[in-house]
């Protein structure tokens, strides 16, 4: 589904534009003036365009106010008698800023956009780029390319050019490796865009075992609710227990081809709220819509081991996927009610809309207990607290893990999903304690303000010794509005990083 939903990527060995005879667009690249210089740069293949064209790019870029800066475009119509196949029937001047990746990646976005329900585009923007650079570019493109898929309509409208023709591109790994980013996180966007109408925990399991049939090294478990009984895994059973949707656990492992040099073995937990009421802390309605996304953190991990399969990466990883659905019944968990987790801690509860913490202490002290990881990292769109804090395009970062904090750094900016180290505050622990309980998940009243810090700090208390990692996604996990190779809705936010680190190998 996704992949006849994206752009088809074409490496081009030769740089010649006149091989955009009668495509829909030729798209070429345009630097910002660098400092001294007032006028903007032309890049590979601008000139020859202007020339087998007859245009003069300069006057146009003077007159419509064009700077070159990274992701602006101009489009230029060229005369109708460009429909006899001579030329191409638009010509694009497209920005990319200082050529940096972060600039690339935006121009590949701005390209995406502007070229929307094209059937064939011709670009010169990545002749000569280096890989890393080349890939920023593709990545750009495939991800602004992506609309949510459309409930009840066999075919929606074709939202992207059909395919993309890059010029003086060699046949290399850069650009499948940018596919594979892409379709990773299209994944992770679809998951979590599907309405809640659909996506039931039981739906998300069968989702998980259908995009693993066919993948050498992967193995789905599931673990149902009468299971969860049995293992003892309360928080689920809780947070769960007000749906007639029943929560389950699943469990995705990836084991790279005998004969490959094994890595660490990485578990990877992501909050798989499939929607989220609040339960007898009821959100408020505003706040409720958006909360089908609340699994988003389940789809990244899902979506990340996936790709690391197709990828046939040398490293070992495992996607927990605790699913539930926090909604209102009879049978909801209350405020005051103590639940004991899995692993035997209990916890006094003191509201009922901090559901996340309560499913991922149950995953991660089995991940801890069963699974043994040699590197631990869950993902959550877990506190309004840490949006509040760093808004909507940095996620916060916790770890006392020197070089797991420099490897997600390292990724971060590889792929341009920002993080932000926040501090695991030990003066902070003792608001999480309880008179009834061993632990209370909320800060109790009157303690400390750093609702994301405190959050960090009880999910800690499930990770035993292990190498360990939380990201909470809850500012850039949803956006508001597209933005570059951010779309509106479902982000994605957190696949194309880890991916990276796993490609670049968790030590």
């Amino acid at each position: 589904m996704v992949d006849a939903r994206m752009p088809r990527l074409v490496p081009v060995a030769g740089g010649d534009v006149r091989s955009a005879a009668g495509a829909d667009v030729l798209a070429v690249p345009v630097a910002s003036a660098p400092p001294g210089e007032a006028e903007p740069q032309p890049r590979p293949g601008t000139a020859d365009a202007a020339v087998w064209l007859g245009l003069n790019t300069a006057v146009l870029a003077e007159q419509q106010r064009f700077t070159g800066r990274a992701g602006e475009t101009l489009g230029v119509p060229l005369p109708s008698a460009r429909d006899d196949g001579v030329g191409p029937r638009r010509l694009l001047l497209l920005g990319v800023g200082d050529g940096g990746e972060t600039a690339l990646r935006r121009a590949g976005a701005a390209l995406a956009r502007a070229t929307r329900g094209a059937d064939r585009v011709v670009t010169t923007a990545g002749t000569g780029l280096p890989p890393a650079a080349l890939r920023a570019f593709a990545e750009g493109l495939l991800l602004a390319a992506y609309t949510p898929p459309r409930t009840g309509l066999e075919d929606g409208p074709r939202p992207a050019a059909e395919v993309v023709e890059l010029l003086g591109v060699d046949d290399g790994p850069a650009l499948p490796r940018a596919v594979a980013a892409a379709r990773a996180t299209w994944r992770t966007r679809d998951l979590a865009s599907t309405p809640s109408s659909t996506k039931d925990p039981a739906w998300v399991a069968e989702q998980a075992r259908a995009l693993a049939a066919d993948l050498p090294g992967v193995e789905v478990e599931v673990l149902d609710a009468d299971g969860l009984a049995r293992e003892g895994f309360g928080g689920l059973l809780a947070v769960g227990g007000g749906s007639a949707s029943p929560p389950c656990l699943v469990t995705v492992r990836y084991r790279p081809p005998a004969g490959t040099p094994q890595r660490r073995h990485v578990v990877l937990v992501g909050k798989g709220i499939t929607f989220d009421t609040g339960g007898l802390s009821l959100k408020p309605r505003e706040a409720m819509v958006p909360m089908k996304t609340d699994m988003a953190g389940a789809a990244v991990v899902l979506a990340t081991v996936l790709a690391a399969a197709e990828m046939r990466l040398p490293q070992p990883v495992t996607a927990l996927l605790p699913l539930a659905e926090n909604a209102l019944g009879g049978g909801s968990y209350r405020p005051g009610d103590v639940v004991r987790v899995h692993g035997g801690t209990t916890v006094e509860i003191a509201n009922t809309d901090a559901e996340g913490r309560m499913v991922l202490a149950d995953a991660l002290s089995y991940a801890d207990e069963q699974l043994r990881p040699d590197l631990l990292v869950d993902v959550a769109t877990l506190t309004g607290a840490a949006s509040l804090g760093l808004g909507r395009r940095h996620a916060a970062l916790y770890t006392d893990d020197a070089p797991l904090l420099e490897q997600l750094r390292s990724a971060s900016a590889a792929t341009g999903e920002r993080v932000w180290r926040m501090p695991l505050v030990e003066d902070y622990t003792d608001a999480l304690e309880s008179e009834v309980a061993d632990l209370r998940h909320v800060a109790a009243a009157g303690g400390p303000s750093g609702g994301s810090i405190t959050a960090a700090l009880f999910l800690r208390e499930f990770v035993g010794r292990r190498r360990w990692a939380h990201l909470d996604i809850a500012g850039p996990g949803r956006a508001d509005k597209d933005e570059h190779e951010v779309t509106k809705g479902a982000t994605g936010f957190g696949t194309r990083l880890l991916l990276r680190w796993l490609e670049e190998g968790a030590v």
